[in-house]
């Protein structure tokens, strides 16, 4: 199954958080979009795996996700191992992405920067014609994404570019909310966290407010390039 975009995560939710408004609008520009979330958020404080796991496909239908897959990694304790590396490997060369979102390479969740170091090596692998994979029966073929970009969560580590999200961000509100466990709802029952409470929707609203005033616009998300760098074909690219 190819697709235009393939975001990973380490959790369930990563994505909606950081990046669904720009999937979104990607979306209703006909590109085809996938997620991989690397484990379960088993270790989440509120709700259950299985549970997030319902979540995670409700908030795929609210975003048009064409396909949602999860590795089942050890939540926490994964490592950027050959045997992890492997595996998404093997989802890279299935899904054939342009292009490849992760998580920042600094963030408050330690599991975060792991899965950014963790997908980069990946995508780099996935290129090498010597590393063989065999996934659902079938040899696989060598795929490098043409671009890797990791998306801001927590930590306001400064974009590269930002992408308006203003037409977006009620649905990008709506994928999070799908998360009933893990966000704010009127009588929700669980331990508090740092992102159970009210005051993180409002976090978010000034996150998003705050990216897109840096470009002139009401809603934004912002990305860093893996390369440090983007190419434009033309100077109007840049509005």
């Amino acid at each position: 199954m190819k697709v235009d975009i393939l975001a990973i995560a380490a959790h369930p939710d990563d994505v909606e958080l950081a990046c669904s408004g720009t999937l979104i609008k990607e979306i209703k520009q006909g590109k085809t979009v996938a997620i991989l979330d690397l484990t379960r958020g088993e270790l989440g404080s509120r709700g259950t795996a299985e549970l997030r796991t319902i979540e995670a496909r409700k908030s795929a239908e609210i975003m048009g996700i064409s396909e949602r897959f999860q590795l089942n990694l050890r939540d926490g304790f994964f490592e950027n191992s050959e045997k992890e590396l492997i595996q998404i490997i093997e989802q890279i060369r299935y899904f054939q992405p342009e292009i490849v979102l992760a998580n920042a390479p600094s963030d408050r969740h330690p599991d975060h920067g792991r899965a950014s170091e963790l997908v980069r090596r990946a995508c780099f692998l996935s290129g090498l014609i010597k590393i063989e994979t065999n996934y659902k029966g079938a040899q696989q073929l060598a795929h490098r994404p043409k671009s890797v970009f990791f998306y801001i969560q927590d930590r306001n580590i400064g974009p590269d570019f930002i992408v308006d999200i203003t037409q977006e961000y009620e649905q990008k509100r709506a994928s999070i909310a799908a998360f009933k466990s893990q966000f704010y709802q009127e009588n929700s029952e669980g331990p508090e966290t740092p992102i159970s409470g009210k005051e993180f929707w409002d976090f978010l609203e000034a996150r998003a407010r705050d990216y897109g005033r840096s470009i002139g616009c009401e809603f934004g998300e912002g990305f860093i390039c893996e390369k440090g760098v983007v190419g434009v074909k033309q100077l109007t690219d840049l509005f």
